[in-house]
């Protein structure tokens, strides 16, 4: 949470401003990017933009929390995704969460480089990335240890493909994206086409 809401508990009916905004950024920045306009957000939201400036003194405050959020929402996934499912399935399923993830936060991420406006956002997500990598890499080790993924893959790794997949398919709306996530998927399970070959090769 940013500083300007961080400072103090809000009243309830101050939270409820506090999260009608939130909701209005996040479907406004994902379908306009960062240049999304603030009196827009602020009429969806029901409010005005007084308030919405007392919650938010600027836009890089608003955009700072609509990243955290994003965040922290996927990160819980993780963790349901590891309640309701065996560790495989829940880290395949997990993987699908982050490619949806990473699609919505690629055209945030290419509207703040293309406006040349706060693209230092994109440097200073540390904690962010320390979350993420975390939350996978507790999935990853119960899927390995449970025997459904190889040894040798590591977290970076996964993140690493699934953010390329999502930068291939950024102009694709065909379900190519979900697609390549199967294909790499598949090249993580443990050694299944050795053990083919293996065999087909015996008596």
């Amino acid at each position: 949470m940013s500083d300007s809401t961080a400072r103090r508990p809000l009243r309830a009916d101050a939270r409820r401003n506090y999260e009608r905004i939130l909701a209005a950024a996040q479907e406004a920045f994902a379908a306009h990017g960062a240049g999304a306009s603030l009196e827009e957000i602020a009429r969806h939201a029901g409010v005005g933009s007084a308030t919405l400036h007392r919650h938010f003194p600027s836009r890089r405050s608003l955009l700072e929390v609509v990243f955290h959020d994003r965040v922290e929402a996927l990160c819980a996934r993780a963790q349901e995704r590891a309640e309701e499912s065996e560790p495989g399935a829940a880290l395949f399923s997990w993987l699908g969460d982050f490619n949806a993830y990473a699609a919505a936060s690629r055209g945030l991420a290419a509207s703040l480089l293309h406006d040349g406006r706060d693209t230092d956002l994109l440097q200073q997500n540390d904690s962010c990335k320390m979350m993420i990598t975390n939350a996978a890499g507790e999935l990853l080790h119960a899927a390995q240890q449970a025997g459904a993924v190889r040894p040798g893959v590591h977290a970076e790794d996964l993140l690493t493909l699934v953010s390329a997949i999502s930068l291939a398919t950024e102009h694709h709306d065909d379900g190519r994206a979900g697609r390549l996530l199967d294909i790499a998927i598949d090249g993580i399970r443990p050694h299944r086409h050795h053990r083919a070959a293996t065999n087909r090769e015996a008596p």
